[in-house]
């Protein structure tokens, strides 16, 4: 299943306007809880699709029955670029487990590149749901990856992948290349992928514009 946030009117499209435009971009605090307000309404929207069960609560006046969580997800996110994101989600799944990733693009000198994942830091995601966030989904390549190393580790009922723009080329690989139970909630989808495997239009490096410009690897 893929869900694109923009396609209902919501505060959704303005929060990306703003993540877009490259002017506000350079107030990179407000970049960045741009994409923790992406990632809040990515978690509640998540939230109504997970299981819950009655709890007796006592209140000042008497016994009251809520509705809670079965169980907590887990939570990933692909270093550093992800944090943001990842915090918005933290900031409602606050009681979750959470895992790291450090996958990046390794650029070669013919202008191709490999996907690098040196570190990788999580709990037991075996039977559980997963909620992975990375800002951009481009060429898929990095997601892909980064599934197949925390498969390794335990397979997951469900994986929600969270991102901020997708593009449908990233959106397809990722479809064809993982036989994971997966939903993808995207702030926006783009059609254009460049050569060099950039969004068109995209919103440029996430994170270069959360975190400062970083040396080319």
């Amino acid at each position: 299943m893929i869900i694109n946030l923009s396609e209902t009117n919501s505060l959704v499209g303005e929060w990306l306007s703003e993540i877009r435009n490259v002017d506000v971009q350079q107030d990179r605090m407000r970049f960045r809880r741009n994409m923790e307000r992406l990632g809040e309404v990515a978690a509640y929207e998540i939230s109504k699709t997970l299981e819950y069960v009655d709890k007796e609560v006592t209140t000042p006046m008497g016994i009251a029955t809520c509705r809670v969580l079965k169980a907590q997800p887990v939570l990933a996110t692909i270093l550093r670029a992800g944090l943001a994101l990842h915090q918005g989600l933290l900031h409602y799944f606050d009681k979750a487990d959470h895992a790291f990733i450090s996958a990046y693009r390794k650029h070669n000198h013919d202008g191709s590149f490999d996907i690098s994942l040196e570190y990788v830091s999580s709990p037991s995601i075996e039977g559980q749901v997963l909620i992975l966030s990375d800002p951009m989904l481009a060429t898929g390549a990095s997601l892909v990856k980064t599934i197949e190393h925390l498969e390794e580790i335990g397979k997951p009922s469900h994986i929600h992948l969270v991102v901020a723009i997708a593009c449908t080329v990233g959106i397809e690989y990722v479809l064809r290349n993982t036989k994971a139970n997966l939903t993808i909630w995207a702030g926006d989808i783009d059609d254009e992928l460049t050569a060099k495997g950039y969004i068109v239009p995209g919103l440029g490096d996430a994170g270069d514009l959360a975190f400062g410009n970083k040396l080319q690897q």
